[in-house]
Formats: structure tokens, sequence, C-alpha cells
């Protein structure tokens, strides 16, 4: 294990084309492998990796590049991935760089030395499509959760807990403070919980109905009726 410098970190098969399957890596690659040309996918078709920004380059970037999560989306048009800051959508038809990409928590960059030492940067957050391909889910701490609209561009995060999960009651939009002053609403950075971590979502594929797990409780929300 000790020689390892690269693993297998998740694998989905096309929704639509049986032969296609792809599988993700803790290096920040994705590879597209077509078992009409090998049943043994030691060679990709595609391989899909961002260019790395010189810029955000630390002691931490090979850590949250890599890869937990990728999912086909319902058309097997586009898939999504999720790192440890962010999800990102690619085309199938095009593997140079991702063709949306979403901040899920960026304001825990400056906390990836405490991330580090209490072993959270090693977490691994699921992530999924609503049945119409639009909208993208995803955990976060602190048992929050993100929504992005791939159409209007908008995001909320809302939050998982026993007190907003009684029956009728309407999630309220949760913010986070990152330094200034703190508005009423808002959480600072520095209160998040990070023993509380929803890890896994799912999103039905016909119905608005999402089911979030945080820790050892399940929730499912409903869109209003």
């Amino acid at each position: 294990m000790e020689e390892l410098t690269e693993v297998i970190t998740a694998a989905e098969f096309h929704p639509i084309d049986c032969n296609l399957l792809v599988y993700s890596s803790s290096k920040g690659t994705i590879r597209l492998c077509d078992m009409r040309s090998s049943a043994l996918c030691d060679k990709h078709a595609k391989l899909f990796e961002e260019p790395e920004d010189p810029t955000n380059r630390s002691f931490f970037s090979e850590i949250i590049s890599s890869i937990s999560d990728v999912k086909f989306s319902h058309s097997g048009r586009y898939m999504i991935t999720r790192d440890y800051l962010s999800v990102k959508v690619w085309d199938l038809n095009m593997d140079t760089k991702p063709v949306e990409s979403y901040q899920v928590h960026e304001y825990l960059r400056s906390k990836l030395c405490s991330l580090y030492e209490n072993d959270c940067i090693f977490d691994k957050f699921e992530t999924c499509w609503n049945g119409a391909d639009s909208q993208i889910m995803t955990g976060s701490y602190n048992n929050f959760f993100r929504i992005f609209d791939r159409n209007t561009k908008r995001d909320i995060t809302l939050e998982a807990s026993r007190e907003n999960a009684k029956p009728r009651a309407v999630l309220k939009p949760r913010k986070v403070c990152t330094g200034g002053k703190r508005k009423k609403d808002e959480i600072s950075v520095d209160c998040l919980d990070f023993n509380k971590k929803i890890l896994h979502t799912a999103w039905h594929p016909t119905e608005n109905i999402i089911a979030v797990a945080a820790t050892n409780n399940l929730y499912l929300f409903q869109d209003k009726v």
C-alpha cells in the first residue's frame, strides 16, 4: 500500500451506452473507458483533467484535488465530479477542462491546515443530479448541503437538522460569514461543526424529493406542494 501513488476513488457505468465506464482517481483525473476495445480497462479512451492553477498551489493541492465522487447525468451527455472544495461539470465531448465549476465551501481554503490535522480534509463527499439534470446537490459541514441551479447560476445553502425536520417546516437559506461583521442570519466559519457533515445525498429521479444523510440521521425533504 505504501508504494501506491494513485488510487481509484469512484466509478460508474454510462446510463445509456453500457460499454462506457468512467472512473476517477486520487490525483484528480477522470478516465473514460470503452469496453468495446478491451474488457481490461488498463487503457482509457479519454482522460479528463483540469490544469492546475499555479497561484493556488500549496502543500494541500494534491489532497483537495482528489475526486471523491463521479456521476453521469441522466442524459449521458455530462458528468459531475466532486473534489474537496468544488463540484465540476464535464462535457463528455470536451476533455480539456470542465464546462462548469461550482464552489461548495471555498471559505474553508484558509482552514486547510486545521482540517488536515483533524483528518477532515480526507472526507469523501458525494454529489448527485436532479431528474432533469438542471440542478446539482452535494453536502458540506455543519449539516449544510448545497444546491446549484445550472440554468440560473444561483445556489443555496440549506441545513438538515431535527429542528427544521418537522412536517411542513420550510428550510431557510443559510450563509457562512468569513470575516468582519456578522449579520443576524449568518454563521461564522469559525463556528462550523466539522463533526456534523453530510457525505451522502440522493435526488429522486422524477420527483423533487431529496435525501441527505447526516451522521446517523436520514432526512427527506420535498419541494413545496
